[in-house]
């Protein structure tokens, strides 16, 4: 994350839902802002619905109150003498509002700009890093090599804090790593698993996966409503689709674990979508659609 802000002045975290990228933001702000002159500034827009609306977010984290009924003009007036780190949160619903970070980028010359969102911005000078889920043990791994996961280490301290004093058996282990695999490494999911520890086994839990939209529910109070549940994480990104894009989701919903680049082709009858898409923003270089595993994937060798 530090490398990633010191090349570039307008950094994009993307990813679906609960895959982290709120906790990585807030951790760079914690960091990175320290080596701002004027530290970092944290926006929340989780409840923003209209791209129009972004000035007043940042107007308010930064103390602003209008004077002039510009916001935008009284926003880049405050921003422009200063060195700051701007963290936007939850740009998704709002993408039709990216040529406002443009602007802001090019009349506050020493802002950084740290956003994170479902699909990139699109904007000149734009960096965007890609959240994927957590790293995942292989099936063979060694009870050492699975308590080293981060996906296991993540549901194991969840567990302790849904059921203080949970110590975990060797098969407890074992099985924790199962659940984590059948969940994607996917954060949200995760902790929404281990919190059911309070009443559930990991056995118990792992035998009723295949129910896990009605199993993975009742989520912080404190947490944004879609990051409640499961189901919820989901309906929001789906709902945000063009319909074309979910006609695309809907046909490459068929394939399992992933789908090369010519399969997706020969599935779809109107290839002008599957390349304008932001669903495949994030296709390989090597074409084949991204799979879930490991946050450090690599190219096939060749």
């Amino acid at each position: 994350m530090d490398a990633a802000l010191g090349s570039t002045r307008l950094l994009t975290l993307t990813g679906p839902g609960g895959t982290g990228k709120t906790s990585l933001a807030v951790e760079a702000a914690r960091s990175c802002g320290q080596r701002f002159a004027d530290g970092a500034t944290f926006v929340p827009l989780a409840s923003v619905t209209r791209p129009e609306l972004v000035w007043d977010a940042v107007a308010r984290a930064l103390g602003i109150e209008t004077k002039t009924g510009d916001l935008a003009v009284e926003v880049e007036q405050r921003l422009r003498d200063q060195e700051l780190l701007l963290v936007l949160d939850n740009f998704e619903q709002l993408i039709d509002g990216a040529p406002m970070v443009a602007r802001l980028l090019e009349a506050c010359s020493n802002l950084k700009v740290l956003v994170t969102t479902r699909v990139p911005l699109r904007v000149s000078g734009e960096l965007a890093l890609p959240v994927p889920p957590l790293e995942l043990p292989r099936s063979d791994a060694s009870e050492s090599e699975l308590l080293s996961s981060e996906a296991v280490q993540l549901f194991l301290q969840r567990s302790r804090l849904a059921r203080p004093g949970f110590e975990p058996t060797n098969e407890d282990v074992r099985i924790v790593g199962e659940i984590c695999s059948r969940l994607d490494g996917l954060p949200l999911a995760i902790e929404l698993a281990a919190a059911r520890t309070r009443l559930l086994s990991p056995r118990a839990l792992l035998a009723r996966l295949e129910r896990r939209l009605e199993l993975l529910t009742g989520g912080s109070r404190d947490q944004i409503e879609r990051h409640q549940t499961l189901r919820a994480a989901i309906d929001w990104s789906y709902e945000l689709l063009e319909e074309s894009e979910k006609t695309l989701f809907q046909r490459l919903s068929g394939f399992s674990g992933g789908v090369t680049l010519d399969a997706a082709e020969a599935t779809i009858s109107r290839i002008t979508c599957l390349f304008s898409s932001d669903i495949t923003c994030d296709i390989r270089p090597w074409g084949t659609l991204p799979k879930r595993g490991s946050r450090t994937e690599k190219p096939p060798a060749g």
